[in-house]
């Protein structure tokens, strides 16, 4: 498999998903480093329409979950089911079985069901009493939050955050991609159908990743990844602004997602080499969720995104 077929998914998905690039261009990320993203944007911008097509365009099963306050963890999971026929339980497998899924407003459920989720994202399986289930070898997490009601939520903790691969912000569309957005609907509703989605198979997934990890990167490269994150951990080392508005930095997992995301940002635009540009690219994204900003920096009203690009232009390119 070649870039190219990613790119002609991330064509189709940005005729069907209008004004929202960035999204599409993580998700495809995701999908190729393995991982799962939390998607952060107001009602209406087309979160679970991408994913959603992506479902479409893929091998594999999908699945939404709406998350509410009195989901339960075997809601999320599945259940043991007693069957008088056999006189035994069985366990039924429930939604995060899928290939793909989508966790809706994952912030609207109390903690353990948030935790189940999460701890199957990252062991990748699900245990019930003394037998674990295997969830499948194709498996990626998009949650939703919702930004502008929190009345009523539960906040994910830090810790749990640290799961996400990739943390997106997703805008409003321009008046552009406004008119491109009443076009694409109305021809929709009039029609009744859209232009065929491109298929790929799971296995053309698994192909893409391993083009991806073999891609060449300089040991200039990795040192720069490497030092991005220990910036965050040392950040007086750098400036006094930074030791000021950070308190806890990145874990591992960061110096992980940033060398996996970098990976596949270029190799979608179908380099066979890593540079600072693709590590740069993909920095707000990865360290966004990692980062855990001061009393002071939060007073000030400092964003992580600020920290972060005063991270890029202190920490110099190797």
């Amino acid at each position: 498999m070649t870039a190219s077929n990613l790119r002609e998914l991330e064509q189709w998905l940005d005729q069907q998903i209008v004004g929202q690039a960035h999204l599409i261009e993580r998700l495809l990320i995701a999908l190729l480093a393995d991982g799962h993203l939390l998607v952060e944007g107001a009602p209406g911008l087309a979160k679970t329409r991408a994913i959603k097509c992506l479902g479409d365009a893929l091998e594999g099963s999908f699945h939404r979950i709406q998350f509410t306050p009195d989901l339960l963890p075997g809601d999320v999971t599945g259940t043991e089911i007693f069957r008088p026929q056999q006189g035994a339980f069985h366990f039924q497998q429930g939604p995060v079985f899928s290939n793909l899924v989508l966790a809706d407003e994952i912030n609207r459920a109390p903690a353990k069901v948030q935790s189940a989720l999460l701890e199957a994202m990252a062991e990748r399986q699900v245990s019930v009493g003394s037998e674990s289930y295997s969830l499948p070898r194709l498996f990626l997490v998009m949650a939703t939050q919702n930004p502008i009601e929190q009345e009523g939520t539960y906040p994910l903790p830090e810790a749990q955050l640290d799961r996400f691969l990739l943390h997106v912000q997703v805008g409003y569309p321009n008046a552009e991609a406004e008119r491109a957005i009443l076009q694409l609907t109305r021809a929709e509703a009039a029609a009744g159908d859209t232009a065929p989605a491109p298929q790929l198979s799971q296995e053309n997934v698994f192909q893409a990743r391993a083009a991806a990890l073999a891609l060449h990167m300089a040991p200039a490269v990795e040192e720069y990844i490497v030092q991005l994150v220990m910036a965050t951990r040392e950040p007086a080392a750098y400036s006094d602004d930074l030791a000021h508005w950070l308190d806890y930095g990145g874990s591992p997992r960061a110096t992980i997602a940033l060398d996996r995301c970098a990976r596949a940002h270029a190799w979608l635009r179908g380099r066979d080499f890593v540079s600072p540009d693709d590590v740069q690219a993909v920095a707000a994204d990865v360290l966004r969720h990692r980062l855990l900003l001061s009393f002071e920096a939060e007073a000030a009203g400092v964003q992580s995104d600020q920290v972060i690009q005063e991270l890029l232009r202190l920490v110099p390119v190797a």
